[in-house]
């Protein structure tokens, strides 16, 4: 499937949020997902979400719309069923070692989200991560949301750990709750402003995360940083 147009991957992602939605009853997986509300908005947007593990998949198929075209590490397209299921889904793939490659792919990204009215997601961490706190966020999406001047929504993942651990081979039924929280304007922003910018989205969303000592396990109200001109606030 094409990739970098929303009418091109549009059908590939129907046919896999079809494939994959299954899989839920399958394995006894329960998905709570709370703040959807937050992305019926008809205006191009960045997703960023946590990554843990290919489990996130069955989880995003439940929320995000779908002229969504996700960015991954070009390394995902060779494994197995995984790299078949992000190839159907009309994935960007991004070559991390060729970092001229990755601003290009980028900015061209970020020319098109507007022309052609896209979501785009991404997975900030750059890798599945189990731990008990999310990893550094790389800036690549801070950056695309900031080129584009489009908003980002965060969206947090529930641990699998109660019942999903690739490392002790377990694997059962149980709940995942899929927190969207609401929008963060990049309007006005500009490149020095993406440090910033990264680390605001990541206290939000790590404050959202259950196993944070300050998480709310609601959603709090989250802005743009500070930069001139401005008075958005943060939630830690």
């Amino acid at each position: 499937c094409p990739t970098l147009s929303g009418d091109a991957a549009l059908p590939c992602f129907l046919l896999l949020r079809a494939a994959i939605r299954p899989l839920k009853h399958l394995y006894g997986i329960k998905m709570q997902v709370r703040g959807s509300e937050h992305l019926n908005t008809e205006e191009p947007y960045v997703i960023v979400c946590n990554h843990q593990a290919s489990l996130d998949l069955m989880g995003m198929v439940e929320v995000i719309p779908d002229r969504c075209v996700p960015i991954a590490k070009k390394e995902l397209m060779y494994m197995g069923t995984v790299g078949w299921a992000c190839w159907l889904s009309g994935i960007i793939f991004i070559d991390r070692h060729k970092r001229g490659d990755a601003i290009d792919v980028i900015s061209q990204t970020a020319k098109t989200i507007r022309r052609e009215n896209l979501r785009v997601l991404i997975f900030p961490e750059g890798t599945r991560n189990q731990d008990k706190s999310m990893l550094p966020f790389k800036r690549g999406a801070f950056h695309l949301a900031v080129q584009a001047q489009v908003p980002i929504f965060p969206i947090v993942i529930s641990p699998y750990w109660d019942f999903f651990s690739s490392k002790d081979k377990k694997f059962t039924s149980g709940t995942c709750t899929i927190q969207v929280l609401p929008k963060i304007e990049t309007q006005g922003l500009s490149p020095k402003d993406v440090p910033e910018l990264t680390e605001t989205i990541r206290k939000a969303m790590r404050a959202e995360h259950p196993l944070h000592p300050c998480s709310t396990g609601a959603t709090k109200g989250t802005g743009s940083p500070r930069h001139k001109g401005d008075t958005a606030g943060t939630s830690d």
